[in-house]
């Protein structure tokens, strides 16, 4: 694999990597831009085909951290660190411990979090060695699982869109489905429930699913069919690269907003949205509220500060989708657009903690 070639195609200038034998650690630190604050993005653990699967991985996940964090108004660069989840047994605790060295090395351009098959207790471990790690148990003066925060800023974001594409002000008797009910795709099924949605749920896990259905009274169905289920709203909480050839002409719902990242397969594939005139939230904008509830604990954690942040997301949507339309460009154009925007009018971070919004920032 061309390495430097790979972070040029993402504007790249920093990666590290980190090997232990002992422990059977196998971590990339992607560092994409630190110019509004230290880097700041989720630890992925979960098994690759290759080690090139999970370079870029971390590359892309990084870029859209960077962009997340300046979209929203936060004093922080876009990073990730990616795992390679060993094939057999190992120690958990062990690993993360390894890895907990690893980010404090990295002197505090790193802050790392929970992300897809890391959870408090992992953040709890790597506490032990770093100061530079959030989403710990609140006993320790963090906030715990952020997963809340990422559904109550992705209902929002559907709250925008359904103002935005079909004039209305209430998401009651609305057909969501929701694709991945995990942490956040069944906290957001509960959120869209309470707003008097109709749900459809599915997931790779049977047990999941069948919670959910539970949980939500909701419609369970096979992952393959819920994208050309008839439903007003698809909402994507699984892996990425959901949009594609196949699927887009196959989707029926007017609105795709989810909290899964890198939803599009290829860029080409927010045109092809827009096309079909389907409304489309791009996924680091609407499923920015882990990210803003972990940044407020290295401000010192405040829940309602958080909350009320994160509740402005409609706003961000809501300003995304009309520009777009005003332009008649696709939403995810927009979205880097404003993103870049963020970060050409805010001067370059000179190492101390961040303490307040960007400017201009709401």
């Amino acid at each position: 694999m061309d390495l430097f070639g790979r972070m040029e195609q993402y504007d790249y200038g920093e990666v590290h990597v980190r090997r232990d034998a002992k422990t059977n650690l196998r971590a990339i630190v992607a560092i994409h831009d630190s110019r509004l604050g230290p880097a700041l993005g989720g630890c992925r653990f979960i098994p690759y085909a290759d080690e090139a699967s999970a370079f870029t991985d971390a590359l892309r996940l990084a870029r859209g951290m960077t962009y997340k964090a300046a979209i929203t108004g936060l004093r922080h660069g876009g990073g990730k660190s990616v795992l390679i989840r060993p094939p057999g047994a190992f120690d958990r605790n062990a690993l993360f411990t390894s890895f907990g060295r690893f980010v404090d090395d990295l002197g505090g351009r790193y802050i790392t979090a929970e992300d897809s098959g890391t959870g408090l207790e992992d953040m709890n471990t790597i506490r032990t060695q770093t100061r530079h790690v959030t989403g710990v148990d609140p006993k320790q003066g963090g906030s715990g699982d952020p997963s809340p925060f990422t559904a109550l800023g992705v209902r929002r974001g559907i709250e925008a869109c359904v103002k935005h594409k079909l004039g209305r002000d209430s998401l009651d008797g609305l057909t969501v489905a929701i694709q991945g009910v995990g942490h956040v795709g069944l906290a957001l099924g509960h959120e869209l429930k309470a707003g008097g949605a109709k749900l459809i749920v599915s997931d790779i896990d049977a047990v999941r699913t069948e919670r959910a259905r539970v949980e939500l009274g909701a419609t369970a169905v096979e992952n393959d069919a819920m994208i050309g289920a008839d439903v007003d709203v698809f909402a994507p909480c699984a892996l990425g690269a959901v949009l594609n050839d196949k699927t887009i002409p196959a989707l029926k719902a007017v609105i795709v907003a989810g909290a899964a990242n890198n939803q599009l397969a290829e860029p080409r594939h927010g045109r092809m949205l827009a096309d079909r005139g389907i409304a489309y939230a791009p996924d680091y904008a609407i499923n920015a509220g882990g990210l803003v509830n972990v940044a407020q604990e290295v401000l010192g954690y405040d829940a309602t500060a958080a909350r009320e942040r994160v509740l402005k997301i409609y706003d961000t949507i809501l300003e995304i989708l009309q520009r777009s339309d005003r332009a008649r460009t696709p939403s995810d154009v927009i979205a880097d657009r404003m993103a870049e925007e963020a970060l050409a009018r805010t001067a370059r971070w000179t190492g101390r903690p961040p303490s307040a919004p960007a400017d201009g920032a709401s």
